[in-house]
């Protein structure tokens, strides 16, 4: 299994230079406008507690690796009630009528997001303990560079409103370490996975797969950022 955490920190490395990330960066920018994107995110970060309990999560099992997954779900299928806090304190959470927020959610402007949520269903259906285990890991690893720098924005925010965000914070950075939340026994246990040649190719397949299907979402979240320059503006869309 260390080959197949190495590609994932090399990908990791990667990922973390696309241009959200510089955009996030730039402090020439308001920091509430840095994290503007957080609407157009909103699918897959209400989504993401539903794969943790129906896809990862399989109970009871027998299985050690699954049970390391079904304690890691328990942790992660909870954090979207940091970001409906925050949206608020974004100056994000306007007045919008059922139907416009439907229209929204649907619309071409989230489709990446929702896309994203169809990727990470598709190869964890059907996946074995292993496959969610590499997904989890590749979820892990650029969500730890998405929240280094939210963490950071954050506390410019605060400086400015003196409001303390949770979602888009240290708070959540704590527990997105980058890897599966576990003991460093566990982490052992899981580098010490040995894996067949077929299985080794797949889990390098895989990676490679993840790492684009989140480079696409990350790249869509930029475009939107751009395209609505007033933080405070009413998504009221036609």
């Amino acid at each position: 299994m260390k080959e197949i955490l190495a590609l994932i920190e090399k990908q990791k490395q990667e990922f973390a230079q696309l241009p959200l990330f510089e955009f996030m960066k730039d402090q020439s920018i308001d920091p509430r406008q840095r994290l503007a994107w957080a609407p157009c995110a909103a699918p897959f970060i209400m989504n993401f507690g539903e794969l943790n309990k129906y896809y990862f999560r399989e109970e009871p099992t027998s299985d050690p690796i699954q049970a390391i997954i079904n304690k890691h779900t328990y942790e992660d299928d909870h954090h979207w009630l940091w970001f409906l806090e925050d949206l608020d304190k974004l100056e994000l959470d306007q007045p919008l009528k059922f139907s416009n927020a439907l229209r929204f959610l649907w619309s071409d402007e989230t489709k990446n997001s929702r896309w994203l949520n169809y990727q990470l269903y598709r190869y964890t259906s059907q996946a074995t303990p292993i496959q969610k285990l590499i997904i989890i890991e590749v979820t892990e690893a650029t969500g730890n560079i998405m929240f280094s720098h939210a963490a950071k924005i954050s506390k410019e925010i605060k400086a400015i409103t003196n409001k303390q965000c949770r979602y888009f914070a240290d708070f959540h950075l704590a527990v997105e370490t980058g890897h599966m939340t576990g003991s460093s026994d566990i982490e052992k246990f899981i580098e010490d996975i040995e894996l067949s040649e077929e299985t080794r190719q797949e889990a390098f397949e895989l990676v490679e797969i993840l790492f684009e299907c989140f480079g696409k979402f990350i790249n869509g979240l930029l475009i939107y950022a751009k395209n609505h320059k007033n933080f405070q503006q009413k998504y009221e869309l036609i």
